[in-house]
């Protein structure tokens, strides 16, 4: 079974992170994808506390894959826990591009596969320097989505100032967002 990982703290989910799953389902044929919300990632601050996040999430991936609290703020260690048989683990490029500061790369590497979306015009050098570190460049597969101009910052920033997000966000997530006053500041 080719089980795909998408992990993130999704504060909140958008629908470039619903885009990016379904792209990474059908690209490499996942017959499951687990979605981990990451309760306190290590790598940088979250606004809405990680059970809010967690009920997000299962809104916006509903149908498509099962939404789980990661308790662990690295992917290494998430994936040295997880009784996963050489998941997929599906990033963007830019997550990539930064992929040699993460937690033990090539721990990363020899757990799980990275599938790692692209979109036209991202600048292959960027994305070819970092496979040159790495001890199993061969565990990296690349693939193409359309690209999307939202971002969780975005959603945060709109709703704090009162304004729709209709468009950026599933209408269960907007819905959720308003009914638990998440972002407003």
């Amino acid at each position: 079974m080719t089980i795909g990982l998408l992990g993130g703290a999704f504060d909140p989910p958008h629908v470039g992170h619903v885009a990016l799953a379904r792209a990474a389902i059908e690209r490499f044929r996942l017959e499951r994808l687990v979605v981990l919300v990451v309760a306190d990632p290590g790598h940088k601050g979250v606004e809405a506390p990680a059970e809010a996040r967690l009920a997000l999430s299962q809104a916006a991936f509903d149908g498509l894959a099962e939404v789980r609290l990661d308790e662990f703020p690295r992917t290494v260690d998430s994936l040295r826990a997880g009784a996963w048989d050489d998941p997929l683990f599906v990033i963007g490029a830019d997550q990539f591009a930064g992929f040699l500061a993460w937690e033990e790369p090539d721990a990363v590497l020899d757990l799980a596969r990275l599938g790692v979306a692209t979109r036209p015009g991202y600048l292959q050098e960027r994305l070819e320097s970092v496979l040159a570190h790495l001890r199993r460049p061969d565990r990296v597969l690349f693939f193409d989505i359309e690209p999307m101009a939202v971002s969780s910052t975005e959603v945060r920033e709109r709703v704090a100032r009162g304004e729709p997000v209709d468009g950026l966000v599933p209408s269960d997530v907007a819905d959720l967002i308003a009914e638990l006053r998440l972002y407003v500041r």
